[in-house]
């Protein structure tokens, strides 16, 4: 099982090193050390941590569907011409591209600063590992 130092815990996170380390001195996040003496975090610990301590923004939707994938964030760019768009959203650390009709955007008023939910739902997810061969 693949284990993170406390810096590359933070970041897959996204939050602060030393947050980490508090988590890790309150027994938060439980943290081993390795041969070379340094705090590392076993990579099914972090995952698990992570799924259950995430807490996304509530979808001010209201509407019900399907699709579990359901980002919320800003919209940070809009590009459109006669027929389509591109827009942009950050949502977390996520940026999210979507192409739609420029149509589509103009009646939903998206600009950049509106809130909006990306909702993704695709049989085709492409996974990838670091390193490229497994």
């Amino acid at each position: 099982m693949p284990q993170f130092r406390i810096a590359e815990a933070a970041r897959l996170l996204g939050i602060s090193d030393d947050t980490v380390r508090r988590w890790v001195e309150a027994g938060t996040l439980p943290a081993e050390t390795d041969a070379a003496h340094r705090k590392v975090i076993d990579g099914a610990v972090l995952a698990e941590f992570a799924r259950d301590t995430s807490h996304a923004p509530a979808d001010p939707s209201g509407v019900a569907r399907s699709a579990r994938n359901r980002l919320v964030g800003l919209v940070t760019g809009v590009v459109t011409d006669r027929v389509m768009a591109q827009v942009e959203m950050q949502c977390g650390p996520h940026r999210i591209v979507s192409l739609m009709s420029s149509e589509a955007v103009r009646d939903l008023g998206l600009e950049p600063g509106s809130l909006a939910v990306a909702v993704i739902k695709s049989t085709n997810v492409v996974v990838e590992i670091p390193g490229g061969s497994p």
